[in-house]
């Protein structure tokens, strides 16, 4: 189940029992406490309250009405445990729904960029506001920029969320041939870097810098993988793309984005399920916020 209509669910049942505490119920348990600090007052005859004032001051008096007080207004456990809750459930779903979400890596799809384990931060608000549960975006910004790393729900399953890095905008032609992309039949820029060792199937890569747009990012591909697309399924504007024994073209229909991983080899992107539509993205990832086995990677990445 999606965690964001569940969390809705618990704000909204903890929002009602906070409404009903604070238009019900807490004015009754205070007529409860005016009563008994009344019933108490009435208890005291006037001796034993001249004597108590000289002996101990009113001290002691204010102690009991404040502690009768205190008895009455106190929530039963069943308020507690759910009108308490309130404002912190509430001030988690406003943050996660329109501010910053965390996501955490599972595979090593955008390696070397992003690592299976890192624990990200997603901007919920620079692609516009959108409302949370039915997802229908209310207030424009930004779209996305090419080279941009976003998430969004999977296509073919929308209860899962994937990553990939923006390739191709609406109406762009992507082509992809022997590993090599062009946008719009401009081949993109890349220079060689160290090969990088993928410990999870302990293999050296050939790695690369790639430009895409005005971001700089590192991309790898396995010398071992053929350059052709094999197993692409069928999609919605599958006629958009043509595949060949190299690769594919593909021509990005509007609102909607090509995405890739930045591990070319190892990835199920676009080349295989489709395009993106922008009412699917969720937002902007740009910052490693946790890593168990290597503290050294938090911070911000492109």
């Amino acid at each position: 189940m999606d965690f964001a209509f569940v969390l809705f669910i618990l704000v909204l049942i903890t929002g009602i029992a906070w409404g009903v505490d604070k238009c019900i119920f807490l004015p009754r348990r205070k007529r409860a406490a005016d009563e008994a600090v009344k019933r108490y007052e009435q208890h005291e005859n006037i001796a034993t309250q001249a004597v108590h004032a000289q002996r101990m001051g009113t001290q002691h008096d204010d102690k009991i009405r404040m502690q009768l007080r205190n008895n009455a207004l106190r929530q039963p456990w069943w308020l507690e445990y759910s009108a308490g809750f309130f404002p912190v459930m509430l001030a988690v779903f406003i943050f996660r729904s329109f501010i910053v979400e965390p996501f955490k890596i599972p595979s090593g799809s955008m390696m070397p960029t992003l690592l299976n384990g890192d624990f990200i931060l997603v901007n919920k608000f620079d692609y516009g506001i959108r409302l949370p549960v039915i997802n229908r975006k209310i207030i424009k910004n930004h779209n996305p920029l090419r080279g941009d790393v976003i998430v969004f729900r999977y296509p073919r399953n929308e209860a899962e969320d994937y990553i990939k890095r923006v390739v191709g905008l609406p109406g762009d032609t992507i082509s992809y041939s022997d590993k090599k992309l062009s946008v719009n039949g401009k081949k993109i820029a890349v220079t060689s870097l160290d090969d990088y060792f993928d410990k999870e199937h302990s293999v050296w890569l050939k790695q690369y810098r790639e430009v895409l747009g005005k971001r700089k990012n590192d991309i790898l591909h396995n010398p071992a993988s053929p350059g052709f697309v094999g197993g692409a399924g069928d999609f919605p504007f599958r006629k958009n793309c043509h595949y060949q024994d190299d690769g594919l073209v593909c021509r990005v229909p509007a609102g909607h984005y090509f995405v890739m991983g930045d591990n070319r080899d190892n990835s199920a992107d676009s080349r295989y399920w489709g395009f993106v539509p922008d009412k699917n993205i969720v937002g902007r990832a740009f910052f490693i916020w946790f890593n168990l086995e290597n503290l050294k990677r938090i911070g911000r990445f492109e």
